[in-house]
């Protein structure tokens, strides 16, 4: 058979396959947008952001960011992403390692003086995968503390477990992350993420108050039956950022635009290396571990049943919700954030991705938010 023939014949094939994989994304579309626009009508609010075979096919708003004044959620609606704050913890710790500046073997005493025998030890790996055996929190998100006395709170606290050994998801391992950040570049927190992964990235709608919001974009957080929680701004903060038992591990605010350009970025070189975003994924492991389900840095790491990789987190403060779920082998990304509590908004992404993967899939909608249900 001649070039020219086999050309055709390649070219035709590629066509067949590209109008194939472009009808089924536009089905899939039209299903998660009907699904979506049910959910709404149950109670859901916030915005949801898709990405099907590495393009962008949704992103809209939905309910209300100010019930009050009936202003709907819209695509730069701004939100507290809640724990989704750790990923930006710890690529910047990977950026910091790239710049020569720091290694995850390095051990706290490092960083910390007078650092008690039985964490000693702490390297910045075990902090950044939760198995340092650290409390979870020493005080509530907004309670003032100042630096001093976190240090003094969390080194007097008791450990879980032998450092390395086990899993114990810890917030304050990532605030002495962020610590670390601040005393390495002698720059703040926030400073330091947007100089090295927001602006490269394209992202102004993000951080805690450097983008100087628009106030009027903030959405208003909803309790059950519609209980003004307020906006995160309104909460008591360490001037610029919130206190040290939220700094670098949930808080910043982000939209969900912006945090599609940070999964952009992040599918580049442009911020991490392939090596460094390789150990994001996949760091080393405890013996007892296999890659096939692990939390890495600041990100859960999964196999899939097609064996394919799920890269995926959460945050919440049970008023704000967010959720961002990376199908990178897949070119599939879904992002989520809400303002109100309601039930099942945890398990939306989740259901979107049932509605992708799994042929004829019927996802659940909950019963309306009202005072029947």
């Amino acid at each position: 058979m001649k070039k020219a023939a086999i050309a055709a014949i390649m070219t035709l094939i590629f066509y067949t396959i590209s109008f194939a994989q472009q009808k089924n994304s536009s089905e899939i579309t039209k299903r998660i947008e009907t699904y979506l626009t049910e959910y709404e009508k149950a109670g859901f609010a916030g915005t949801v952001l898709v990405e099907l075979d590495g393009k962008k096919v949704i992103s809209k708003g939905y309910g209300f960011r100010n019930i009050e004044l009936k202003e709907k959620n819209t695509p730069n609606t701004i939100f507290d992403i809640g724990s989704l704050t750790k990923q930006f913890t710890a690529s910047a710790i990977l950026k910091l390692e790239m710049q020569g500046k720091l290694t995850t073997s390095d051990t706290i005493t490092k960083y910390f003086q007078n650092v008690p025998v039985d964490k000693s030890t702490i390297t910045i790996h075990d902090l950044l995968r939760h198995q340092s055996g650290l409390q979870s929190d020493v005080g509530d998100d907004y309670e003032p503390i100042s630096k001093t006395d976190f240090i003094d709170t969390l080194m007097k606290s008791s450990l879980k477990f032998k450092i390395g050994t086990d899993f114990s998801y810890s917030n304050i391992g990532y605030s002495i992350l962020a610590l670390i950040i601040e005393k390495v570049t002698g720059q703040t927190y926030e400073q330091y993420l947007y100089e090295n992964l927001w602006k490269p990235s394209g992202m102004e709608e993000t951080g805690y108050s450097r983008p100087n919001f628009d106030i009027d974009l903030i959405a208003i957080g909803y309790g059950k039956n519609n209980r003004i929680w307020g906006k995160p701004t309104d909460k008591k903060w360490n001037g610029k950022a919130p206190y040290y038992h939220l700094l670098g591990n949930g808080g910043i605010l982000s939209t969900s635009e912006d945090m599609y350009k940070w999964h952009k970025s992040l599918m580049t070189e442009n911020i991490l290396s392939k090596e460094a975003k390789e150990k994001l994924y996949h760091p080393s492991i405890r013996t007892n571990e296999n890659y096939d389900a692990i939390y890495a840095y600041g990100w859960d790491v999964s196999r899939t049943n097609r064996n394919t990789f799920r890269v995926w987190h959460n945050g919440t403060n049970n008023i704000f919700y967010a959720d961002c779920m990376r199908f990178i082998d897949e070119k599939t990304t879904l992002i989520l954030m809400s303002n109100k509590t309601f039930r099942g908004t945890d398990q939306l992404n989740f259901e979107m991705a049932k509605i992708i993967f799994e042929k004829n899939y019927k996802p659940t909608i909950p019963k309306p938010d009202n005072e029947t249900n």
